[in-house]
């Protein structure tokens, strides 16, 4: 593969790294997942496991790396909501 298609690939990966991670931060310091629904880090999470799988397959370590960073924002994202979920029927007890 040719530098600049690498090049590409790592700078998208980036983008798409550091947007899931800013949600899974937001949500960590509003303290709050109001609005946010546990299918998406369900979809999410399913989604980076099949396409990193794929791309071990394929050898290709941008998608290995990307997909890997991907799932562990769905899972910290997850435990985040199911935190919240948990502190809200605890108070509301």
């Amino acid at each position: 593969m040719s530098i600049m298609a690498d090049s590409i690939g790592w700078a998208s990966s980036s983008v798409l790294v550091m947007t899931l991670f800013t949600q899974v931060w937001k949500q960590w310091s509003d303290n709050t997942s109001k609005g946010v629904s546990p299918w998406l880090f369900i979809g999410q999470l399913c989604a980076s496991l099949g396409f990193l799988a794929y791309s071990i397959q394929i050898h290709s370590w941008v998608f290995v790396v990307t997909n890997t960073l991907t799932g562990i924002a769905a899972v910290l994202g997850m435990c985040i909501l199911w935190r919240h979920a948990h502190r809200r029927r605890r108070s509301a007890a």
